[in-house]
């Protein structure tokens, strides 16, 4: 942590550290953390791993009720290609150039933790759609491809099967499309967008899905440049910022090992200094991040190298 925090000495942030995690039950300091992000307006977050023992007295994972009570309805998982970054798996050569943009909806979907066992051995989970929050994430998704130069958007859903509930969100997408007339709209059903996203993945620009489907597509997505650990992700409230890596899995694994890629967390600190308004702050620390895997000796495990977290990190600092 140290060494990590010393990235950050580039721009003068001061932080108030909140520690949860679902893991040892530590969750009592939930709303003094959520008090905290409301009153910052800027969160640098780290993985919060769901408990395995999986307590079925709360179905909501702090994940998702950090979502849900700081109304975080947007995550943008940003699949950039590094070079240095040379292979997919150990026979197979990965793909260059990607800048694909994932914009899932956060508060709603499969993940809204309402299910209940209505009788023995028969669960209802409910999938919740609403016009609203379709609206709203399509609207920034398009807002987006804008503000940084897209030129498509693409709708990823399952409406051929769920007819009224990703209908919705689709036909809601389509119908926002329509303000938009320079940004390219098209619709994809998610199992052909998973095919397409390994066979064909440069014809992706930004995606804006639902739930779930955001989730595997972001982890597919995320295979194709290196893992979960070197892609950066942000959620969004209309108050606040929440950045943490993208994927938890590469994380969780390494967790206490000293092994865990930093990257995807040094790119979030990056991308928190540049909405801060440290722009040339940010553009060093993602120029450092880029030179250590071009020169490409000190590179951790999960992409082929050898070092670890804080060898990396200690790099990573040298190159700025």
């Amino acid at each position: 942590m140290k060494k990590f925090r010393a990235v950050l000495t580039l721009f003068p942030p001061q932080f108030d550290t909140q520690d949860i995690s679902e893991v040892g039950k530590r969750t009592e300091n939930f709303n003094a953390t959520v008090s905290s992000i409301k009153s910052t307006r800027v969160c640098l977050k780290g993985p919060l791993v769901s408990d395995s023992s999986f307590d079925l007295t709360d179905l909501a994972t702090l994940n998702f009720k950090l979502h849900k009570k700081l109304d975080l309805f947007a995550t943008v998982s940003l699949i950039n290609s590094l070079d240095g970054i040379k292979f997919l798996s150990k026979s197979q050569n990965i793909v260059n150039g990607l800048a694909i943009a994932i914009i899932r909806q956060r508060t709603e979907g499969e993940y809204s933790a309402i299910e209940h066992e209505t009788v023995k051995g028969v669960v209802e989970n409910l999938k919740i759609t609403t016009s609203k929050k379709a609206e709203q994430i399509a609207r920034y998704a398009f807002d987006f491809a804008v503000k940084n130069g897209r030129k498509e958007v693409c709708c990823v859903h399952k409406a051929n099967i769920m007819k009224l509930g990703d209908g919705l969100f689709m036909k809601t997408c389509a119908r926002v499309s329509k303000e938009y007339p320079n940004i390219k709209y098209t619709d994809m059903i998610v199992d052909n967008a998973c095919m397409q996203m390994v066979s064909n993945p440069h014809q992706f620009d930004v995606i804006v899905t639902p739930n779930l489907y955001g989730n595997v597509l972001t982890n597919v997505a995320s295979g194709l440049v290196g893992g979960a650990g070197v892609v950066p992700s942000y959620s969004v409230s209309d108050t606040c910022m929440v950045y943490e890596p993208a994927g938890i899995y590469a994380h969780h694994t390494a967790v206490g090992k000293n092994a865990a890629n930093p990257t995807a967390m040094i790119l979030c600190a990056a991308l928190m200094a540049d909405h801060m308004g440290y722009k040339m702050e940010s553009k060093r620390i993602v120029e450092a991040v880029k030179k250590t895997y071009r020169v490409g000796k000190v590179i951790t495990t999960d992409v082929g190298g050898f070092a670890t977290t804080d060898e990396f990190t200690g790099t990573v600092i040298e190159n700025m």
